[in-house]
Formats: structure tokens, sequence, C-alpha cells
């Protein structure tokens, strides 16, 4: 490997963020390895070009359902090992949470590698537990059910239970309970076989999570039964003869939980709070406690929003241990430890890949040889003079002097004292010494701030084929970072600064913090753009909640999907899932295709009444619209069709 690949990779980070699933090829390539075994891998860059051959065409969202594989099998490993070291009793399983990415594929390839573990879902809508009835679980997993319930809803659970589900209802209110109570005694008294459901209870813990979901718990979360409200539940189940089906105790304190001292001082509550439960004589023996097991997404290791300070062994040597100490302390049975890490399970999987488009330029070039003329104006002579003259020793005193010069430009242009030209050469001549003072600053051993700004305010825009609120709306919305990289070139020096924009109508969509090691950068270092050779970033870790909470702002649908499997001959490509054409995105917001299509004919036909088009001109015309229908919402490349 080139010591251009090894410092590439470190600017990057890949090495950091990268979980051992990601890499760099000696053709400069990222690469994705497959979990089992990371001597197969899939080239990224190649993988588009086959997909190109095709005519699917960026921006595409590849999936590698082995990372999923992957995760599970990290998490599980953990937890064994752990369960083993302190001689845990209790067992450990998970459920998926469907809300961060329902999409069938990740759902169905969870749950074939997630059934050898007896791992199972969380639903918290009826349509995702709807959704969760009609797929094959293991025997020995759960279903849990979160979130506020209706009748019908607390129905539909005790359907599943009746098809043999092990469900659990967690009451988040106590009207849930009244609905729960009600159907078990209809369905006894019609047949005392049929399979109830379990009960399971949300306690609002005071302990809080941390990171940007940190108010998710404590006393203030919207969700949970105070402890006055789980006493009541335990009365009223055990006046109905039902206190058999209290079966699990809830907690859940936030996602992307960053530090793992939050998470022991959660661990203690809970447990104390279960064993004052069990010392009741109440037969609970699942301890649920919750998802938040956050992802490393900048591989700082650190507290900071966008990381974690701990890793899957630290997370279960915590959680057993501490749920351990307090069960002996109390001498209560070990319980069965629920987990709900979705985003653990599900981000490393998904990579979205896009092109860069174009470059919208910020500094002002001179499209023709500078010249100054004998009537320009004194501003535009001084400023032609400063950028003739700048070098190291004088380029902060001359960048500031710029700064006052370009202030005067603008004044005397807007009382009208200098002319259109007159303004746009001093506008040229002054990003022409911000880009000598950056150069000459950039050699110091240390920068001041002030051309750290600077750096900011002259770097490239590259315009990016995506959409930020369709693709990473959590970077959009909450400033999560997600790592960023070139799929190819990546044995070349990036020299380039850039930020990016994305293709949507809206100034919010931009991308301009990017991971570090050691901060957040404004800036990420990319490679310089070369006329008509593609040049194409991949957005790391959105597997988890991106896809669902994406949106369609611009009517821009979901991208092309790949699925990928890495197997001994490199990659193959399983499933190509086409993504949304106009007219999906249209129907999306109730418009109907046919009657677009009826009132665009009745238009061009008035024009060929009025003789303003030809009858061959008006059949073209209506031809071409009408094919539009079925073209992606995307960009395409010049001279390319794309395959919908």
């Amino acid at each position: 490997m080139s010591a251009v690949i090894d410092q590439t990779t470190e600017t990057y980070g890949i090495a950091n963020w990268g979980a051992d699933y990601f890499g760099v090829n000696r053709k400069g390539n990222l690469i994705v390895r497959a979990p089992e075994n990371d001597s197969l891998t899939a080239d990224i860059k190649e993988i588009i070009d086959d997909l190109q051959k095709r005519g699917i065409n960026t921006p595409i969202l590849l999936r590698f359902p082995q990372l999923i594989f992957g995760q599970i099998r990290k998490l599980q490993t953990a937890f064994r090992k752990s369960i083993k070291e302190f001689e845990y009793e209790g067992g450990h399983l998970c459920v998926f949470p469907m809300k961060v990415n329902q999409n069938r594929a990740v759902i169905e390839e969870y749950l074939r590698e997630g059934t050898r573990y007896n791992f199972g879902l969380e639903a918290g809508s009826k349509a995702e537990l709807y959704a969760a009835l009609g797929l094959e679980q293991s025997k020995d997993s759960l279903l849990v059910l979160n979130g506020f319930k209706d009748r019908d809803f607390v129905r539909l659970a005790f359907a599943g239970a009746a098809a043999g589900k092990n469900v659990v209802i967690v009451i988040e209110k106590m009207s849930e309970l009244d609905h729960t109570l009600d159907l078990a005694h209809e369905i006894s008294k019609i047949n005392g076989e049929v399979k109830l459901p379990m009960i399971g209870v949300r306690v609002k813990l005071y302990s809080k999570g941390s990171g940007k979901w940190e108010k998710s718990g404590g006393e203030a979360a919207k969700f949970g039964l105070t402890t006055t409200e789980i006493l009541e539940v335990i009365r009223r189940l055990q006046e109905a003869g039902r206190i058999d089906m209290l079966r699990l105790l809830h907690f859940h304190i936030g996602s992307q939980l960053t530090d793992i001292k939050r998470i022991k001082n959660a661990m203690k509550e809970a447990a104390r709070t279960y064993a004052k439960i069990r010392k009741m004589q109440i037969p609970i023996d699942y301890l649920d406690v919750g998802g938040g097991m956050a992802v490393d997404y900048d591989g700082s290791r650190t507290s900071f929003e966008s990381s974690a300070n701990y890793n899957a062994r630290e997370f279960a040597n915590d959680v057993i241990y501490v749920i351990k100490t307090v069960c002996d302390d109390e001498n209560v049975p070990h319980p069965t430890i629920i987990q709900e890490s979705g985003r653990y399970l599900s981000a490393y999987h998904a990579v979205l890949v896009t092109n860069v488009q174009d470059e919208i330029e910020t500094v002002v070039e001179d499209l023709s040889p500078m010249t100054m003329a004998a009537d320009d104006p004194e501003v535009v002579k001084e400023l032609f003079d400063l950028r003739e003259t700048i070098n190291a020793k004088n380029y902060r005193e001359y960048y500031h002097d710029a700064l006052e010069h370009r202030e005067e430009l603008f004044t005397m242009f807007n009382l009208g004292l200098i002319s259109l030209e007159a303004k746009g050469k001093g506008e040229v001549l002054f990003w022409d010494i911000c880009e000598k003072a950056d150069q000459y600053a950039q050699l110091k051993k240390y920068v001041s701030e002030e051309f750290d700004d600077l750096r900011r305010l002259m770097c490239a825009k590259y315009l990016a084929n995506f959409s930020v609120f369709r693709s990473m709306p959590d970077n959009w919305a909450l400033e999560q970072l997600f790592p960023i990289v070139p799929i190819h070139k990546l044995n070349k020096k990036p020299t380039e600064y850039a930020t990016l924009c994305d293709i949507t109508c809206d100034s919010d969509g931009i991308v301009d913090k990017f991971v570090d090691l050691h901060d957040v950068k404004p800036v990420l270092e990319l490679h310089k753009l070369v006329k008509n050779e593609p040049y194409y970033l991949a957005m790391m870790l959105v597997g988890a909640y991106q896809e669902v909470m994406g949106n369609n702002h611009n009517l821009f649908g979901v991208p092309h999907e790949a699925h990928i499997f890495i197997g001994e001959d490199g990659y193959i490509i399983r499933k190509v899932i086409y993504g949304a054409t106009l007219g999906d995105s249209l129907a999306s917001v109730r418009f109907d295709a046919v009657q677009l299509h009826d009132n665009f004919r009745k238009a061009v036909m008035m024009r060929i009444k009025e003789g303003t088009l030809t009858n061959t001109e008006g059949s073209k015309l209506i031809e071409f619209y009408e094919d539009q229908v079925e073209s992606y919402t995307y960009l395409t490349p010049n001279g390319t069709k794309d395959k919908t």
C-alpha cells in the first residue's frame, strides 16, 4: 500500500469509523470487506461502473446485508462473553426496532441472521405491527410493542399472540391496560386455551441519557409510567387475576447514547426497580434496556454527539455487571436482558453513492487578462497594486487593506460613482489577493483564525447529485455527522477544500460539517474536478433512520437501490430496485399523471389550432412530455439515459 493511500485513508478517518468493514485497495478505490472473512472485498467504484453500464445512474443506495450480519454477531458475541465472564444466570435477546429502517429487505436480512440467536422485532405503530405479524421469526423470539396504542392496536397484538407470536404489549398509558384486560376477558370467555400476549410496563427513570436525544429520557420524558402508575398497573392486574401476564420491565433513555457513565446510572436505577417488583412475588423475567447503543460516526471514541466512548464489549460488560450486582444484592433471579439496538445493527450496511455534478463558483475569476486603464477608479488601481506586490511578509497587512478597499468599492457603486465594469474588475482583484494571502498563511506553522475563516469562505462548493432532505435528513435537522469519502482517486492526494451543495432548491441543502478525529471540519478534502470525468462520493453509515425519515423536498424521490453480496469472486449484484420516477413522486402528493397528460395535450392542441405549432411539432412535444413521467427524479449525466 502506497504512502499516499495511507495518508488519504487517515485524512478521511476510514480506519477510525469504519469498524473494519471499509478500506482502500491498491487502485485507490473504496472497498467493503465481508465481516466473516476480511480478505473478501467489494470495490465500490467497480460496482458503480457496472451499474452504470446497465443504465442505472447515481445516486444509488448500496446495501451490503453481510454488514448487518456482522453487527448482529458482534453484539451477540459481546453479550455471550460478558455473561460467561460475570457468571450471569439470565439470557440476552435483541429486538430490532422497525422504526430504524422499515425497508423489507433490511428487516428480512436481519431476521435471516438474527433468528440463529432468537432475535426478534419491536413495533411502535399499527402498520409496523401488521408487517411484523406476517414475517417469520424464531419461535423463542419476542415481538415487543412500544408506543401509544388504541383498541385496534391492542386487538392486533392479541391476534399475533393467538397466531403463536411471543407478543409483549408495553403499557405506556393506563387506557392501554383497560383495552388489554377487556380483550383478555373477552377471549378467555370464548376460548380459554388461546395464547394471550404478555404485558410489559415502561418505567420513567430519573436518569437521563447523553447526546442529542438526552431530553427523551428523565422525568420529563414523553413515554413511561411513574412509580405510582406502575404500582396501579400491578394492583389492577392482581385484581383481575392477570398478574401472570406481567413479564417485562422496559426503559429507554435516548438514542445515540454517547457516554457509558450515563448508561450505567440508568442500568442501576432500572435494575433496582426490576428487583423491587420481583420481590413482590410478580413473575417478571425480562428487563428491556431499550435502544440507544451508539454508532461512532466520527471515529473519535469520545462522548461527542456523533461518537461514543465505548464499544459493544464495554457496553455489554457494564449492562451485565450492573444488573447482576443489583440482583444479587436484592437476592432476586437475573432477568433475560432485551436490547433494542437498531442503529448499531443497521447503520453500517448502507452507503449512498452520488456524483459531483459541477462546481459552484465562489471566488470571482477573471476570464481575460487584467489590465489597468487610465480612467479606472483609484480604489481599483490600489487593489491591482496590492495583488501585484503581496508577499510572504506583508500578506496579512495587504489582506486587511483589501478588505477595506472592497467596502469602499461597494459603497462607491451603491452611490453611483463607479461603473459596473469597474466593480467587476475590483471584485476579481480582491479575490486574487485573498487567494494569495491564503496560500502564504497556510505555509505558516500556526494559521490565525481569520485565515481559517477565509479558507472556509474561499473553499469550493461541489454540487452533489442528491438531496440532503431525502438521504441524510439528520444532517440537516440535527447536524448529525456522516463520514463522506470519495470512492476512487484515493491513491492521489486531494488538493481542494470543499463543502457540498445538494440539488434541491433550498439554501439549507448543504453539507458543511465533516467528521474529524479531533474536531468538526468545516471543509472536506477532495480532488479537483476534471471536465468530462466523473467524480463520485460516498455518504457512509446511512442505514439507520435516514431512509425512513427522508422527505420529498422538491419531489426528489427515493434513489436507485442495489443489494450487494461479497463472495470469493468479488461482488454479486443480487437485486436492483429502481428509484422514484417523476410519476411516482407526483403520485405521492396526489397528482394524477393521466390528468396532467390530458391538460398538457389540450394546451398543445390549442397552439396547433392557433398555428404556432405544426401537427408534427405538437405530436413530438406531447410524446416528450409523456415519456418524462418514467424518468428519474435526479440529474442524469449528459449523453446518458437513466433506466427506470
